[in-house]
């Protein structure tokens, strides 16, 4: 299992990365899970929540292999519900001559907490089936 980490971003309750960081997809029906934990200094990290980010939705948008949309056309809504961890509506958008989906996902395990994401494909040349997301 492939793992990546982000900066910490020091002392915030809303801390914002902003960084793009790139994952390779083996296999795009298991959901990326995203962990967010704080960092502490002397003792164990704590689990500040988690959510999972199911590729299909975005994948089947992907498929349709879509070039030269205008800035902003959205391509698919996504609707939370139980088996997602979608806090809102997310879409599939033509967002700078490449489609992307926007999310907002529900932080689980925790009593409070959302996380907003924006994820890209992109396919490697000669990658023999193995892609990568694009957070």
């Amino acid at each position: 299992m492939q793992q990546l980490k982000t900066t910490v971003v020091k002392d915030t309750c809303n801390p914002e990365w902003n960084e793009e960081l790139t994952l390779y997809v083996t296999n795009v029906n298991i959901p990326i899970l995203l962990t967010v934990t704080d960092k502490d200094t002397f003792t164990v990290d704590d689990n500040m929540g988690d959510a999972e980010i199911d590729l299909k939705p975005y994948l089947q948008c992907v498929k349709m292999e879509l070039s030269d949309l205008p800035e902003g056309h959205i391509v698919k809504k996504v609707q939370q519900d139980r088996t997602n961890c979608l806090a809102e509506e997310s879409s599939c958008i033509w967002k700078n001559d490449k489609l992307i989906q926007e999310m907002t996902l529900r932080l689980r395990n925790v009593k409070s907490g959302e996380i907003t994401v924006e994820i890209g494909w992109v396919t490697l040349p000669d990658s023999k089936g193995l892609s990568q997301v694009e957070f």
